[in-house]
């Protein structure tokens, strides 16, 4: 089966950019990988231009858009991959706020990266989870 790629229309479309927000796969559970999600809104506007609290939190709220519209939950997610521009990588209480009040006590592994620039000067951190199996009976 052809892998069914997903662009939300809340999601700023990023085609233009070369890639899709989302992509599923079946392989005997539906596939889910989803980009690395940044806080942007859909008009690439940045939500909380130097604050990471506010990044972070519009990132994983991004991610639970590409996630539902693949089909899938954040509740699906298990593990992370957070990168963080080397500048900032210190605020790891804005980071770690926002994991929590968004995953609640279900947080999911995560590797923190400290890179030395992300896509835009504006962004602080950048948020991609492994890809998501999710079977057919979480699809009920």
């Amino acid at each position: 089966m052809k892998p069914a790629r997903h662009n939300p229309p809340q999601l700023f479309d990023s085609r233009s950019a070369g890639f899709s927000q989302a992509v599923v796969a079946d392989a005997g559970a539906r596939v889910v990988h989803v980009s690395g999600q940044v806080a942007w809104d859909a008009d690439r506007t940045i939500v909380g231009p130097g604050d990471m609290h506010a990044q972070v939190v519009h990132s994983l709220k991004n991610l639970k858009i590409a996630l539902e519209h693949a089909g899938a939950s954040i509740r699906d997610v298990h593990a992370l991959r957070i990168y963080i521009r080397h500048d900032v990588i210190e605020d790891t209480a804005a980071v770690s706020r926002g994991l929590v009040e968004t995953f609640g006590e279900d947080l999911p592994c995560a590797t923190w990266i400290g890179v030395p620039a992300l896509a835009h000067a504006g962004f602080l951190v950048e948020i991609e989870p492994a890809p998501v199996a999710v079977l057919d009976a979480d699809l009920n």
